[in-house]
């Protein structure tokens, strides 16, 4: 597992869906200073690799979560990750929004699934896991059971850890921040003087300053 895990980071290096810039770091919306920069949906551009992610989050499922009978996405990053997984395992598919519509039936859920379905959740990118969670809620409050959760990539934050143990979800990650760093050293994609100052941002990464 973790050579998969370096394997998927190494092809994220590549297409440039996961940036590292400790020397010039980017703003998130929150206003955190940060190190690297995510954005999973890239993968949907290249086929091979929409076909690695697909399979690798399949995959996850079937090993993780047997018991699941349909699939979520979260939106608006999972959706299409999401509707391939469900399509791959020949479930039914949904997705959660962040906020219900606005015009129209005001959905919070698009798409129908079975009364008492076992859902699996797909998300693209853990950070805190506010956002992922809100959706579990969302599905919980509608009569599904959540059987659990599978994402691309976590940032691995103590605060995410904490939150999905609180709300009783199992998480599984094709890839994490730990294992992105270790690629990162061992093909010397960033400095060795950097690696620290990367884990310290990890762990604090509201205060965090290079």
């Amino acid at each position: 597992m973790d050579n998969f895990k370096k394997a998927f980071a190494k092809r994220l290096l590549d297409i440039e869906a996961i940036k590292l810039q400790p020397d010039n770091p980017f703003t998130w919306a929150s206003g955190w200073h940060s190190p690297i920069y995510c954005d999973n949906r890239k993968t949907l551009s290249y086929p091979d690799l929409r076909s690695f992610v697909k399979q690798g989050l399949t995959h996850a499922v079937l090993d993780h979560f047997p018991e699941a009978t349909a699939v979520a996405g979260v939106a608006t990053g999972a959706i299409a990750q999401g509707a391939l997984v469900a399509d791959q395992l020949a479930m039914p598919f949904c997705y959660v929004r962040s906020k219900p519509k606005d015009h129209g039936m005001g959905n919070l859920i698009e798409g129908t699934l079975p009364e008492g379905a076992k859902v699996v959740v797909v998300e693209d990118l853990i950070s805190t896991g506010g956002s992922s969670l809100k959706a579990v809620e969302a599905l919980r409050k509608a009569g599904f059971e959540v059987v659990g959760m599978v994402a691309s990539f976590t940032y691995g934050f103590p605060i995410a850890a904490k939150a999905f143990e609180d709300a009783h979800v199992k998480l599984v990650t094709l890839s994490d921040y730990e294992h992105l760093l270790e690629l990162a050293q061992e093909i010397g994609y960033v400095k060795e003087s950097d690696i620290e100052a990367l884990r310290v941002w990890r762990k604090d990464p509201a205060n965090w300053k290079k």
